[in-house]
C-alpha cells in the first residue's frame, strides 16, 4: 500500500453556491410534537438531536407535505443565534428553523466540508431584527471550492478521518470538564451544607433540600434573615444589573444581550451592594444571587436586604445550589412550569441554615481557594479545547482549498 498525495498548495477553483445545490427551507408539522414513538412517525430534527445532545428524539407524524432528510444530507441552520452554521443529517422531518442542501454534480461530503470552511463568511452576514437568520443572496454568491470529483472525494475521505480524530480529543476534554465542574459543585454544596469539619456531630435538619448539618447549626424560615426593599430610581443613570442562573448577578454592559431594551431605567429598582436579587421569572432555573455593587434591575425582579445572621457571599453560595433552585421551585406559583414565578412570601416561606458567623465567613474563604484552583485548571481545559477547535477549522479550510497535502491509501 503507498500514498498519493493531491493538493500541493495549488488552490482549486472557486464555484458560486447557487451553480452546485439546491436550498429547501422545513416546514412546521400541522400536527403536535409528540415523545413517544409510533409506527408512522418520524425524528423532528432539533439542533439537540442533530448534535447528539439528546438521544430520544421528539416524533411528528409523516406527512407528503414535511421534508425529510436523510442520513448525512447537508442542512443549514437558517434562523437563530447560531444561524449559518452546516450541519449533517440524521433521518427526520427538516425543522422550520433549517434548511435543507441538496448538492448537484458535486460529492456531498466534499460539498459539507467545503460549506463548513466557508461558515463563518455566512454567520458574518447574518440579518435580522431580534433574531438572526441567513442571507439568501450571500449564501448564493459564497464561492466555493471545487477541485475534481476524485480530488473531492479523497479530501471528504481525509477530512472524515482527521476531524474524526480531533472530535474524539474535544470530546475527552469535555468530558473533564464536567468532571471538574461536577467536583467543583460537590465542593460547595458539602462546604455551605456540612461545614468544614468532616468529624462534626450531625443532625437531620428535617428539610429535604437541606439533609443533615451539624448539630449547632440553626434554621430559620427566610422571613427572619432577610426583608424586601423596593426601592425606585428616578433618573435611571445608575449601572443596569442583570441576574442569571449562571453568573449571578452582573453588569448588563458585560455580557452580550440580544435582548428587547427598554427605552428608559426611570422607576427601575435600586439594589445596594450586598443585597439579594432574585429573577422572578427565572428563580426556578436558579436566576438569583448577591449582588456585590450598587445597581438597579428590572422592576420585575425582587430585591432583599440580608440581615445580620447571614453573611453575603455565604448567602450568594447557599441561593446558587441547584438544590436551592429546586426548593424555591416548590414555592413558586404558575400553571405552567416554565412560567413559574417566585414572589417574596414564597421566598419567606423557605427555611435556612444558618450558621454561626464566624464560620460562615470561613466557608466562603475556603471555597473561594478551592474554587479559583479548580477555576484555573478548567481554563486550562477551555484552552485546549479552543486550540483543537481552532486546529479542526484550519485544516478543513486548508484541505478543501488545496492548500495542504492530503494523502488517500491506494
Amino acid at each position: 500500500m503507498s500514498n498519493r498525495k493531491i493538493g500541493v498548495n495549488t488552490e482549486y477553483p472557486r464555484v458560486k453556491f447557487r451553480y452546485l445545490a439546491s436550498v429547501r427551507k422545513g416546514r412546521l408539522p400541522s400536527t403536535p410534537v409528540e415523545a413517544k414513538p409510533a409506527a408512522e412517525w418520524l425524528p423532528y430534527l432539533t439542533m439537540e438531536y442533530l448534535r447528539r445532545e439528546i438521544t430520544e428524539p421528539l416524533l411528528v407524524a409523516s406527512n407528503p407535505e414535511l421534508l425529510v432528510a436523510s442520513d448525512d444530507d447537508v442542512l443549514l441552520l437558517w434562523d437563530g443565534s447560531n444561524a449559518g452554521e452546516f450541519l449533517l443529517a440524521r433521518r427526520g422531518v427538516v425543522a422550520s428553523t433549517v434548511a435543507l442542501i441538496t448538492p448537484s454534480s458535486v460529492d456531498s461530503r466534499f460539498f459539507y466540508w467545503a460549506c463548513k470552511a466557508r461558515e463563518y463568511e455566512l454567520k458574518a452576514h447574518t440579518s435580522g431584527m431580534g433574531i438572526p437568520h441567513v442571507s439568501g443572496d450571500v449564501l448564493a454568491n459564497l464561492r466555493v471550492p471545487m477541485p475534481t470529483r476524485p480530488q473531492q472525494q479523497t479530501v471528504a475521505d481525509y477530512l472524515d478521518h482527521e476531524t474524526a480524530t480531533l472530535d474524539a480529543l474535544i470530546r475527552q476534554q469535555d468530558h473533564f470538564l464536567e468532571l471538574l465542574d461536577e467536583k467543583r459543585r460537590v465542593l460547595i454544596a458539602n462546604a455551605v451544607l456540612r461545614g468544614l469539619d468532616p468529624d462534626v456531630p450531625l443532625r437531620d435538619s428535617g428539610i429535604p433540600w437541606i439533609g443533615y448539618i451539624p448539630a449547632h447549626w440553626k434554621l430559620e424560615k427566610a422571613r427572619w434573615l432577610c426583608r424586601e426593599r423596593d426601592e425606585r430610581s428616578i433618573s435611571g443613570e445608575e449601572e443596569l444589573l442583570t441576574v442569571s442562573h449562571l453568573t449571578g448577578v452582573t453588569p448588563r454592559s458585560e455580557k452580550n444581550v440580544y435582548m428587547f431594551e427598554a427605552e428608559t431605567t426611570e422607576g427601575y429598582k435600586v439594589c445596594h451592594k450586598d443585597d439579594l436579587v432574585v429573577n422572578t421569572l427565572w428563580a426556578w432555573m436558579g436566576a438569583m444571587g448577591v449582588t456585590s455593587a450598587d445597581g438597579i434591575v428590572s422592576p420585575a425582579y425582587h430585591i432583599y436586604e440580608i440581615g445580620d445572621e447571614l453573611d453575603p457571599s455565604y448567602m450568594d453560595l447557599l441561593v446558587r445550589l441547584p438544590t436551592f433552585a429546586q426548593e424555591v421551585t416548590r414555592h413558586s406559583k404558575g400553571v405552567w412550569s416554565s412560567r413559574l414565578r417566585l414572589y417574596p412570601e414564597g421566598l419567606f416561606n423557605v427555611t435556612f441554615p444558618v450558621p454561626p458567623i464566624e464560620e460562615q465567613q470561613q466557608i466562603v474563604s475556603a471555597v473561594v481557594a478551592h474554587a479559583d484552583a479548580l477555576n484555573q485548571l478548567m481554563e486550562a481545559v477551555h484552552n485546549a479545547i479552543s486550540l483543537l477547535s481552532e486546529r479542526r477549522s484550519s485544516l478543513i479550510s486548508a484541505a478543501v482549498t488545496g492548500q495542504i497535502e492530503v494523502e488517500k491509501a491506494v
